[in-house]
């Protein structure tokens, strides 16, 4: 589990919640449920009518990598399993993939293998693998952006909530005993706007993208370990090549 994005949203939350008692305030002032779904109602009509019914679908099922592992050692267990790959295509021929392939965990690399086993042309073989992750890549990157999305209506929305909130007010001026406090509760609405703008939305959207390019990375890899392979490269050779793809902290591991 990744523990940032958890311990980022309590201390996110809990730091607010904490200067605001230190300021003298109070939680239950912060607790106005008109204002919370002016806010949510008003941000998830926004998304849905500048989204795609698929993205949107595609955005919530992303919600649960944002909490999962980085995809750093998921990419060192992939260049394991390319470099077993080489050293057997190495040490026997390219043929002897044909039974370890099914065996493989990750799809794309049965697929860029098989391809290698086909007899596919180098530049052909990377052209269409390429075009394959481009497109898996601009999918989920739309999914992803109906949270960054999200986050550009949301203080928006908290605004007007705000503003209906005084207009209340102004239409009750009469009870002067309770001005002050409904203007109090009339700008909830603005920072629970601004708040989950900043707070939830965009640090999703955000990481679901560092997320997603990291696969993608993970991708580029196989792409290279399966040219690799079959240019014939030696195991240590194309090893030394592929390390490039997992960043310093794979050394610091090693």
């Amino acid at each position: 589990m990744d523990l940032t994005t958890l311990l980022g949203i309590v201390v996110g939350i809990g730091g607010i919640l904490l200067g605001n008692l230190a300021e003298g305030g109070h939680v239950g002032a912060l607790i106005q449920g008109a204002s919370f779904v002016i806010v949510l109602a008003g941000t998830a009509g926004a998304v849905l009518v500048s989204s795609r019914r698929d993205d949107l679908k595609l955005g919530l099922r992303l919600v649960g990598k944002a909490f999962q592992e980085d995809s750093e050692r998921e990419n060192e267990s992939l260049l394991r399993s390319l470099m077993d790959c080489a050293r057997l295509a190495k040490k026997e021929s390219l043929l002897a993939l044909e039974a370890k392939i099914p065996n493989l965990a990750n799809e794309f690399m049965q697929t860029a293998l098989r391809s290698v086993l086909d007899g596919m042309d180098p530049k052909l073989l990377e052209d269409t693998l390429q075009q394959q992750l481009e497109v898996e890549e601009e999918h989920l990157l739309a999914g992803a952006r109906i949270w960054t999305d999200a986050g550009g209506y949301s203080p928006t929305i908290g605004i007007i909530g705000a503003v209906l909130g005084l207009i209340h007010v102004m239409g009750n001026l009469t009870d002067t005993s309770k001005l002050g406090a409904g203007i109090a509760v009339a700008f909830v609405a603005t920072i629970y706007g601004v708040g989950f703008a900043n707070l939830l939305f965009l640090p999703l959207g955000n990481k679901l993208k560092r997320k997603i390019q990291q696969d993608m990375k993970g991708r580029q890899m196989i792409i290279a370990g399966a040219l690799g392979i079959q240019a014939g490269l030696s195991p240590s050779l194309l090893e030394m090549k592929l390390r490039a793809y997992l960043g310093s902290s794979y050394e610091k591991k090693k």
